[in-house]
């Protein structure tokens, strides 16, 4: 379980570092073209479409390159 947590960990510590640098780099994941904002006179609805769609794909090619192994 140690392992685990540590390895899990690691793992946020490393996608904490790419957003950083993504951002420095212009890219602002939630802010993509594509994210829907819905503005009324109260209320804001946000969802970020795209933005969800590319972590999705990113996270989905990561477990299938860990799982060939």
């Amino acid at each position: 379980m140690g392992k685990l947590l540590i390895v899990a960990g690691v793992v946020l510590i490393v996608a904490g570092l790419l957003v950083v640098a993504g951002e420095r780099a212009g890219i602002k994941l939630g802010h993509l073209p594509g994210d829907m904002v819905v503005r009324g006179k109260n209320t804001t609805f946000y969802f970020p479409l795209v933005t969800c769609i590319l972590v999705s794909v990113i996270l989905t090619l990561i477990s299938w390159l860990f799982g060939r192994r």
